[in-house]
């Protein structure tokens, strides 16, 4: 029977806290958080459908772990500020994770969403990452759109993190599914602090089956949807945005969504 393992651990490596296995956790963690921490989850074989629940005061997600092990990295200081000021903070924390039903992994969903995403290769999917980030700042990431907020009328701090392109005209965004899924929608919601933002009149999508989507794109806050053919891919690339002629030079993406099922 495959199990999943939670531990919490500290900056050098040292368990901190763990429980028995099972294929449904819930930890307690009644200590507060210190730089170096991080949350490790555990699988007998990779290529599960897991549903987690990193931190108790941000949203559960189903994420596909494609790495025996995966860590997720407590934030602190500039990483810390996309998240709630009460996320991560005192002295219970309540971590859980459990195996997803067939049910919930057969479903059509957003396959982008996955508030726990972070740099770098962290094993487990969606994952978010572009090729530019405004001056490396946490509030600028790409895993800012993926994590689920749409607050656009301003920018900076949670909850108006974004992607940031710095100004680039070759600024793209890369999600990765880490396994085949069939999309039949897309739907970006801009950053829409007008008039210090701008806005994209017209972006590219490529996917990893070589075929395009060329996105129309209007001035609003609101998410805008594009129906596209279903088609199978591994991921997608966000690229060729061309920004309004407006006078700011600050367009940016709040969340990208990527509606579909499990390949099947």
């Amino acid at each position: 029977m495959e199990l999943i393992k939670l531990k919490v651990l500290d900056e050098g490596g040292t368990t901190l806290l763990t429980c028995p296995a099972a294929r449904q956790l819930s930890l307690v963690y009644r200590a507060a958080y210190r730089p170096g921490d991080r949350i490790s989850l555990e699988i007998g074989t990779p290529g599960q459908y897991i549903v987690v629940q990193f931190e108790d005061t941000m949203a559960p997600a189903l994420l596909y772990v494609e790495k025996r092990e995966i860590n997720f990295h407590i934030p602190f200081g500039e990483q810390a500020i996309t998240y709630s000021p009460k996320s991560f903070t005192g002295e219970c924390h309540i971590i859980r994770a459990r195996f997803a039903t067939r049910e919930e992994i057969a479903a059509r969903r957003n396959l982008a969403f996955n508030p726990y995403d972070e740099h770098g290769d962290t094993g487990f999917y969606p994952h978010a990452s572009a090729n530019v980030e405004t001056r490396g700042e946490a509030v600028f990431a790409a895993r800012n759109a993926v994590d689920g907020l749409y607050e656009n009328d301003a920018h900076g701090v949670w909850p108006y993190q974004s992607w940031g392109i710095n100004r680039d005209p070759n600024a793209a965004l890369t999600l990765d599914f880490g396994r085949p899924v069939t999309l039949d929608e897309l739907r970006l919601t801009l950053r829409a602090d007008f008039p210090h933002d701008s806005w994209w009149t017209q972006a590219t999508v490529r996917f990893s089956d070589g075929s395009t989507e060329v996105l129309n794109l209007e001035k609003t806050a609101i998410p805008q949807t594009f129906a596209i053919s279903p088609r199978t891919v591994t991921s997608l690339v966000l690229c060729e945005l061309k920004k309004a002629d407006d006078p700011s030079p600050f367009p940016a993406l709040t969340q990208i969504e990527a509606w579909g099922v499990e390949a099947q």
